[in-house]
């Protein structure tokens, strides 16, 4: 190896690569699989939605935006917003390039090195190593099955340090689907306010509950100028390439974010901006639907889990189930390489979300209801073997 890498950073050298496109690019390499492992909505984006942008172009939209992006996207953010109960105003939002670049700039706004960062485990596969670069010490916090895999204040709590800044939040859950309701939020903001944490709450599938309303802990007394919220379009539009994502924040900390947004993004292409604003004015019933075929999808792959065997916690929000394969004796990662082999579905083993999650694998049910039948199927077969 030439000795020039061995002066690249030793921080970004030590994160290990995704272990979720470990399992993708096996996958790609097989013919006949069924990925139950992508985290993408299956629906293409709505044509008005694609039309606005063809428009835009048409019109000689091709320039730069303002850093926070177009006033009448960042307006009609903050319109949405109003309808979970949050009162945010157009100067409080940026548009960023994805959820991912806004839990980015967050997090390295908000920390500074030393810095503890509390996130609920099973997690997100980003929050580590954003955590990392931006000079925080990751800290999990169990979450269990039996709570549907809630944060609870007595799990909290027993992670609290003096120094600890900055909890996450990703409700509804990836990979789990679980939820929190305004109660459990009630439970967990108490702690937040005694220990002067800031909270990063990563609600890009907010849309996606299908039990009751979601609850943003920054509607909750005393929690917003504490909050720095992060959604976007990709799940509930079905816009994950368009990159188009956004944070809201008291001014005070979105400055702070807005620094570093110039600097090494200036702006969210504005294209995908104007696509993002038709979809807010006018995608509502196109995102209801895809929202009530989730549903169906949710039942059918639960119901499937549960005959053949397998414990499955019911995911209430978000597009993945969760199951336990620790009855079949093998470790996450065995039973999804064997299942992959075996029958040719793709799923992701859930210790690469964490300590937490070993013991269960993630499936997205972000697939037709003809291909969940038929990987249902196939992992039954795959038990079969195993017994």
């Amino acid at each position: 190896m030439n000795p020039l890498y061995d002066r690249l950073s030793p921080v970004v050298k030590s994160i290990p690569p995704s272990g979720i496109r470990r399992f993708f690019d096996l996958a790609n390499q097989m013919e006949d699989v069924i990925s139950l492992g992508v985290g993408e909505p299956d629906f293409v984006t709505p044509w008005h939605v694609r039309e606005a942008c063809f428009y835009s172009l048409e019109r000689g939209f091709t320039t730069y935006t303002s850093n926070k992006g177009l006033p009448e996207l960042r307006s009609a953010i903050a319109d949405y917003l109003h309808g979970f109960n949050l009162n945010y105003h157009p100067e409080e939002v940026v548009v960023t390039v994805g959820g991912s670049e806004a839990i980015d700039i967050a997090l390295r706004t908000l920390l500074v090195p030393g810095d503890e960062v509390l996130i609920p485990e099973p997690a997100y596969v980003s929050y580590n190593p954003c955590t990392i670069l931006a000079g925080g010490t990751p800290v999990g916090v169990p979450t269990y099955a039996e709570d549907e895999f809630r944060l609870t204040a007595d799990s909290l709590r027993a992670k609290i340090t003096p120094r600890s800044k900055v909890l996450i939040l990703c409700y509804p859950s990836n990979p789990t689907g679980a939820i929190m309701s305004e109660t459990d939020l009630k439970a967990i903001a108490e702690v937040v306010i005694e220990h002067d944490l800031f909270v990063l709450s990563d609600e890009i599938y907010a849309e996606l509950t299908y039990e009751g309303t979601h609850c943003s802990i920054a509607s909750l007394p005393g929690m917003k100028e504490r909050t720095v919220l992060i959604s976007g379009m990709s799940k509930a539009f079905a816009m994950t390439g368009w990159r188009i994502g956004y944070a809201v924040a008291p001014q005070e900390i979105l400055n702070v974010m807005l620094k570093i947004h110039q600097y090494t993004i200036l702006c969210a292409p504005i294209m995908g901006q104007m696509a993002a604003l038709e979809a807010l004015r006018n995608g509502r019933a196109e995102k209801e639907k895809m929202v009530e075929r989730y549903n169906q999808r949710r039942r059918l792959i639960v119901k499937g889990f549960r005959e053949m065997g397998l414990a499955c916690h019911e995911p209430k929000g978000a597009f993945y189930a969760f199951p336990d394969i620790r009855s079949t004796g093998l470790t996450s990662e065995e039973f999804a390489e064997g299942l992959l082999n075996h029958s040719r579905v793709a799923v992701v083993p859930g210790n690469v979300f964490g300590d937490g999650g070993e013991g269960f694998v993630r499936c997205s049910y972000a697939t037709s209801v003809e291909q969940i039948q038929k990987a249902l199927e196939r992992i039954d077969d795959f038990l079969q073997t195993l017994r």
